[in-house]
């Protein structure tokens, strides 16, 4: 059934005709025209999907459209403001996170959901809050990295 969903999107309030049982993560990318959240597994085991669910990392592949009414969704096209990387964007760069780019987006707002309930964790909370979001590349270890880097600078340290 097609409903109209209005919800927040990237800080700018949508209004949206779409079939209500419609994944989120398909109202991004086609409606929307968003195509950082990637369609992975689309079980919602693999991350490439993530989106911040009122800053709640979310699996966007698992979500309808009905389910995100009156939320505050951010997408990676979100994340930097005015022009200005994210903290943790930035060390994503540094320390080269990432091979062929994938599953960057998922695991930055991943990182950026565990670094809000977290801000200074330890290594293996990392990782543990990390193990939900997959790296084909095997670029885990920088990815690490790059996030104890992103929770330091975030924290007005030097990253």
């Amino acid at each position: 059934m097609i409903k109209t969903i209005v919800f927040k999107l990237n800080g700018k309030s949508v209004n949206l005709r779409v079939e209500g049982e419609r994944p989120l993560l398909w109202v991004l990318r086609t409606d929307l025209g968003l195509t950082g959240a990637k369609y992975g597994c689309g079980e919602g085991v693999c991350g490439a999907c993530t989106v911040l669910i009122n800053d709640e990392a979310t699996a966007s592949c698992q979500i309808s459209a009905k389910e995100v009414a009156g939320s505050d969704i951010r997408t990676i096209e979100g994340l930097a403001q005015n022009g200005q990387l994210h903290p943790i964007q930035e060390a994503f760069a540094a320390h080269d996170a990432l091979q062929c780019g994938f599953c960057t987006p998922g695991m930055i707002l991943k990182a950026y959901g565990l670094l809000s309930s977290n801000p200074a964790p330890t290594r293996q909370e990392i990782i543990d809050g990390m193990e939900d979001n997959l790296c084909r590349c095997g670029a885990h270890v920088r990815i690490i990295a790059a996030i104890q880097s992103a929770a330091k600078a975030l924290k007005g340290g030097t990253p």
